[in-house]
Formats: structure tokens, C-alpha cells, sequence
């Protein structure tokens, strides 16, 4: 049998990956036969190490009755059937002692053997590099009388994968530092009306990482390479593989009304994840738990339990799923957990915010008292309260298409009353956040346009730029209202890919349908103010058409070739990778910038506050008055025509000329008022255009000495 499942691994040039250098190895296994068996296999694990050229094998099952059975071994790569061979377990060239005969009751055999170089050289190279391939091994037990008798089905991988921690990792660290641009950003321009964010934002990223985990929730036959993937993205929509809380959660449930039978933490741990088209997986904590065993075991066999090593205790259980259940379980969350694992983490994110703004307003007290601090943290100490608030609502925001989604699938797949109470609740108190601030801009822009005629004080003034700018701060004036449309968009992707859970051709078009309506607006509006901000989210979007364009690919009524469905899942891999690149890029440029450039706000105030002290400068009004002095007494009548003179050039240095008068005009009014005393400028003229004086109000010149003139 071991010589055949060589020869079988050695046809397995372009099958699948999961975990180790130079290793073929059986993922997980599942029975494959329709009606009653009289053996079932608990636990095949079988693989084969280049190295060493041995095979480390771990079987056991019980079967009902003795009886000698004949093998047929049946591979199939990307669909295709690249190995078939039938085989004698009696026979000298492929005996197995422990299937000659099956024995009744339970038996188990585990070890290694050392396979021929003549059977090791057929498997190429490539099969030990190539990624998260699609094919599967089957083995099937037929009696002497040729009925099936049991059959078992399992992946084969070589070790590797798409899924690696170091993905998740960077892609983490992408988010935080958009966060970081963000956040600097923010602070440099001081709040200021109109400011814009560059982007990619941090909301840019994250919404992009959240569509990469939806498109991976479709209930389609995904390549294996992708659905790896798309975990890699999972934190970015709350999933976080918990022992110890999703063990906390199944409790909440048991109390709840929830059933942890085949729904439970601890199931997974030991269950085999079987997909609609027949490929098998395992999480994480399933691998590593039989990986373990077969480094640890010695050749050892039983018969009915007698010997202590008997396998029994690591049997498997075969678990049937797809779609959202597929995605979260790989993860080692139970479906019915999922709600309940986005709202603790949740809630654990925003009790982090709370604390974070607290502790940094006491340290801005403890400051203030022992020292002075910047001016630019003084809006932070005294509206901490306001920040902490558009704070959540902003994390409300950010989270509320992927939150739509998991309160639905809550609805219909959750089993704890408790739990679709909190989903109902939050839920519920999302959108009325969400519509409450929008009420409020659209009560504020008509207000606006009654008064002024227009709504550019929403980025204008800068009371209402502080209270609203968080849900249109990058666009344009003219399209305020486009986080509407965005609202809109989240909910209805979520809706659709919750509600639609199972029908893989319903979800994928309702989702094509969205993303399309989505870039059309992007395209013909063009709403962000920077130029750069409509080039990159218009990219964004026509990558998200495309992604789901292959998704397409994928769904199992249209009948694609796996071959080019797994093509298309390393396009689709390729593509996003490229454009999660070229953002990380576009961050560290942004955050370069930042750093060196001066604030163009502050530049603008110091130019206006430069511009503003050539004008006081230059201002009459603000200069000292020149004391008048009297003319010499020795010509009276040089000296009064030069007193009226200096009269004249005092009053014109202080107040300026009459737009009205001529030069000639202001000498005589000036000799006029010099001899009729305080009187009003209005009163000198008859012709005077001007409205007349307030009752008790007539504006007067000051005593410019000209009784001494006419006493003389």
C-alpha cells in the first residue's frame, strides 16, 4: 500500500501545500461514502519526506466485522484524474498486515517506512514549491464481492502556503502606519476649516483589507491558493483566532440557548473542514496538534485497543462548509461565535480609545501644572470629550459594512437568543449614530443655504468643520453629500453577502452590481478634492470590479475548468498584492512628506500675519497725531493762509481726503469750518447726498485752533 501511495504522490506534480520544506503530506480527510460502511476510518495521516526518503504514516478506524478487502487509490489534481491504481493489502508487493484482514472492532497502525529511489525520483521538484494547489487523494475499500466498504478522501500538500502570519503581519503594520500619517496629519493642520487628508488614508487601507476578506466569504469553490489568502486579511474585520475567547463565547452560548455539539471551539480543534467541491483543510491548531503525534510516535499497532498507543483518541470528524462559515472556521471560530467575536474585540478596541484619550488628558493637566505645553494641544485638553466622541464614531463607521454583515449572519445562522439581541441592538444603534449625523449636516446645509446661499461653511466655519468633517473632510464643496452614497454602499455589500450565504451566483452578482454602481459615481463625480485622492480610490474601486469579475470564475453552476479557476485565483492574488504595494509605497511617500514640508496653513497665516503689519504700517489711522504749532504773528495774513495750509495736510495725514472734494474744495470748507466753529460736516453743503446724522449724534472735527486765527 505505502509503495502505492507513492507512486500516487509521485503524479502529484501540481497538487496542493501546507506545511513543511520538501514534504508531501496528506490535509485532513473526510469519509466520501454515500450510504452505510461497514469500516470507518477516524484518522488517516500519511507523508513523505524528500530528506530522509521515508514515509511516516498514521491510520486507524473500526470496522464492524472481519473481512479482506481490495484498494483502489484514485488521485485527481485541479479536477483532472492524474493516478488511479487498485491494490491487494494481501498481495507481497503491497501487503498490509493490519488490512489483512480488516479485523472487527478497532485497529490502528502508525510508523514509517523507507521507500525505493526508483519510486521517490518520479515526483518532480515543483511539487515540493508550488503554493496551496487544488487535488486530493481518495482511497476506497471494496469487498471481495466488489461493494464499497468504506471510503476516505484528503488533500496533499507540500508545505507550502499563502497563508503565513508574516502576511497578516505586514499587512497590520501597512494599517498602522496609514493610521500614523493620518494622525500626524491631522495634528499638523490644527484643525484647520477645508484641511484635507492625503491618501491612501487609513480608512482607505482598512476598507480595502475588509473588501480582500469579503471577496473570500463568497460560497463559491475557491483554488485553495486564494481562500488562503484571503485570511491573511481577517483582523481587519475583527476575526482574531482566540483560544481562550472563543472558549469564553461557547460558554455565553451554552448558557444562551446555543448548541456546542458540532458548533464549538473544541470540535474544531479536531474536525476536518470539508468544502463543496471535496477539497479538505484543517485550522491551524488541528495541524500543528497532528504534526506533533507523528514527530512523537514510534511504529506501533492495536487490534480492538489492546495496544496503548491505540489512535481512537485522535479520530476526526469531517465538517462540511462553505461561504462565511468556511472563512471564519478556518480560523478556529465557530459560525455561531463569529458575531460574538467581532463585538469583543470591539469592545476591547474602543475601552482602548477611551483609556488612551483619558490617560493623555491627565498627562496634559500634569503638564499644564509643572510646565507649559505646546498651543497645539490645547484644543485636545479642553474638547477631549468631543474627540472621544467622533472617535467611536468614527471606529462605527469604519466597521459598519463588515458589522452589517455579521449581525445578519448572526440572524440566520446564530443559535444564542442572547446573541442576536446584542446583534439586533448594535446594530440598531450603528445606523441611528450614522443617520443622526447625517440629519444633522443636512439640517445645517439648509440652514446655510437660507443664509448664505450656499453650503460652504460646512468647510468653511470652523465650529461646523470640527463637529461634521470626519464624514466629508477629502471632497469637494459641491459633494458634501457623497458619504451617503458610501453609507448606502457598506450596508447593501453586507446585506448581500450575508443574506445571499449559500448561493454563490446570487452573492457574486449582487456584489458586481454594487462595485460597478460605486465606480460609475467615482467616475463621474470625481468628489475628492485632491487630485491624487480620485486617482487611488478610483483604482481602488476598478480593482474591486475585477476581483469580483473573477469570483465569477469560481462559481460552481457556471462549470469553469478548475485549471482555470486556479489560474485566475493567482491573477486575482497577484493583483491585489500589486495594489496593497503600491499603497504601502504611497503611505511611506505620504508620511515623508509630512515630515518635511512645511504646514501650508501655517505658511498662509505667516504670510497674512506679514502682509497685515505692512498694512498697520502703512495705516493713518493708527499713527500718532503731529501736534499743531502755531505759525509765526510777525505776517498774518501768510501765516493764516499757512495755517490753514498745515490745518489742511494734518487733517489729510489723519483722516484722508474727501472722495468728493477737489483740493481747492477742501482748502475753503477748511477756512469755512475754521470760522463757523463745531460745526457738521454735513451741514457746510446743501447738496450733500449722504443720509442725515442720528438725532443727538453729529459727528464733529476736533479743536484744530482756528478761534485763535479769528480773534486775531
Amino acid at each position: 500500500m505505502w509503495r502505492t501511495s507513492v507512486v500516487a504522490l509521485a503524479s502529484l506534480a501540481l497538487l496542493p501545500s501546507v506545511l513543511a520544506t520538501d514534504i508531501l503530506k496528506t490535509n485532513g480527510f473526510s469519509n466520501c461514502n454515500n450510504g452505510s460502511s461497514t469500516i470507518k476510518v477516524n484518522n488517516v495521516d500519511i507523508s513523505f519526506d524528500k530528506s530522509t526518503e521515508k514515509i511516516d504514516f498514521d491510520v486507524s478506524g473500526t470496522s464492524t466485522q472481519e473481512q479482506f478487502v481490495t484498494a483502489e487509490l484514485i488521485v485527481t489534481a485541479y479536477g483532472v484524474k492524474v493516478y488511479n491504481n487498485s491494490f491487494d493489502p494481501c498481495a507481497d508487493d503491497t501487503k498490509v498486515d493490519q488490512l489483512c484482514p480488516v479485523p472487527a472492532g478497532t485497529f490502528a497502525a502508525n510508523g514509517s517506512q523507507v521507500i525505493p529511489s526508483s519510486y521517490t525520483s518520479l515526483i518532480p521538484s515543483i511539487a515540493y514549491s508550488l503554493p496551496d494547489l487544488d487535488g486530493n487523494a481518495q482511497l476506497v475499500l471494496k469487498n471481495k464481492e466488489g461493494s464499497e466498504v468504506a471510503c476516505v478522501q484528503s488533500g496533499v500538500s507540500n508545505g507550502k502556503t499563502t497563508d503565513v502570519p508574516a502576511v497578516s503581519y505586514v499587512a497590520a503594520a501597512i494599517a498602522a502606519g496609514a493610521l500614523a500619517v493620518s494622525l500626524v496629519g491631522a495634528a499638523a493642520s490644527g484643525a484647520h476649516p477645508g484641511t484635507t487628508s492625503s491618501s491612501p488614508g487609513f480608512f482607505d487601507v482598512m476598507f480595502w483589507f475588509q473588501g480582500m476578506v469579503m471577496n473570500g466569504m463568497h460560497s463559491v469553490n475557491y483554488p485553495g491558493v486564494y481562500s488562503s489568502f484571503a485570511k491573511n486579511f481577517a483582523f481587519s474585520t475583527g476575526l482574531v483566532s482566540w483560544g481562550g475567547l472563543q472558549t469564553s463565547i461557547d460558554s455565553f452560548r451554552s448558557h444562551t440557548g446555543g448548541n456546542l455539539t458540532n458548533n464549538s471551539y473544541d470540535y474544531l480543534k479536531n474536525a476536518t473542514l470539508v468544502y463543496p467541491d471535496g477539497s479538505t483543510a484543517t485550522t491551524s491548531s488541528g495541524i500543528a496538534k497532528r504534526a506533533l503525534l507523528l514527530v512523537a510516535r514510534q511504529v506501533t499497532t492495536s487490534v480492538n485497543g489492546t495496544s496503548d498507543e491505540s489512535s481512537s483518541s485522535d479520530s476526526q470528524e469531517s465538517h462540511l462548509v462553505q461561504g462565511i462559515q468556511g472563512y471564519v472556521e478556518q480560523l478556529t471560530i465557530p459560525q455561531a461565535n463569529t458575531f460574538m467575536t467581532v463585538l469583543l474585540i470591539f469592545a476591547i478596541v474602543l475601552a482602548a480609545i477611551v483609556v488612551g484619550i483619558l490617560l493623555f488628558k491627565v498627562i496634559l493637566e500634569a503638564w499644564a501644572l509643572f510646565g507649559k505645553f505646546p498651543k497645539s494641544l490645547t484644543t485636545f485638553r479642553k474638547e477631549y470629550w468631543r474627540i472621544m466622541f467622533q472617535t467611536i464614531t468614527n471606529l462605527v463607521f469604519l466597521l459598519y459594512g463588515v458589522w452589517t454583515l455579521y449581525c445578519i449572519f448572526q440572524f440566520t445562522h446564530g443559535d444564542s437568543w442572547a446573541a442576536k439581541v446584542l446583534a439586533a441592538v448594535t446594530l440598531g444603534t450603528f445606523t441611528a449614530l450614522l443617520a443622526f449625523y447625517t440629519w444633522k449636516i443636512f439640517t445645517v446645509v439648509q440652514k446655510l443655504k437660507k443664509m448664505e446661499g450656499s453650503a460652504d461653511a460646512l468647510f468653511e466655519n470652523k465650529e461646523t468643520w470640527k463637529k461634521y468633517k470626519m464624514f466629508y473632510e477629502n471632497y469637494k464643496k459641491g459633494y458634501w453629500w457623497l458619504f451617503i452614497p458610501a453609507i448606502i454602499y457598506m450596508f447593501a455589500k453586507g446585506c448581500v453577502l450575508a443574506a445571499g450565504d449559500g448561493h454563490g451566483l446570487f452573492q457574486t452578482i449582487g456584489q458586481l452590481v454594487i462595485e460597478s454602481l460605486m465606480l460609475i459615481l467615482l467616475l463621474w463625480s470625481r468628489p475628492y478634492q485632491r487630485k491624487s485622492g480620485n486617482w487611488i480610490n478610483i483604482i481602488i474601486q476598478v480593482v474591486r470590479v475585477m476581483s469580483v469579475v473573477c469570483i465569477l470564475v469560481f462559481v460552481e453552476e457556471l462549470g469553469i475548468a478548475q485549471t482555470t479557476k486556479t489560474i485566475t485565483g493567482v491573477v486575482l492574488i497577484a493583483v491585489q498584492s500589486g495594489l496593497t504595494a503600491i499603497l504601502a509605497l504611497l503611505i511611506v511617500i505620504n508620511s515623508i512628506i509630512t515630515c518635511f514640508r512645511e504646514n501650508p496653513h501655517r505658511k498662509r497665516r505667516k504670510a497674512a500675519e506679514k502682509h497685515l503689519s505692512r498694512d498697520l504700517e502703512g495705516d493713518a489711522f493708527l499713527m500718532q497725531p503731529t501736534p499743531f504749532s502755531s505759525p509765526p504773528r510777525h505776517d498774518r495774513k501768510t501765516s493764516e493762509l499757512g495755517g490753514y495750509e498745515q490745518v489742511r495736510a494734518q487733517a489729510f495725514s489723519r483722516f484722508g481726503p474727501r472722495r468728493d472734494e477737489s483740493q481747492e474744495t477742501l482748502v475753503t470748507r477748511g477756512a469755512e469750518m475754521g470760522k463757523a466753529g463745531y460745526r457738521s460736516l454735513s451741514q457746510g453743503r446743501s447738496d450733500h447726498s449722504g443720509s442725515p446724522p442720528p438725532f443727538s449724534r453729529e459727528p464733529r472735527l476736533p479743536d484744530l485752533a482756528f478761534e485763535q486765527y479769528r480773534h486775531k
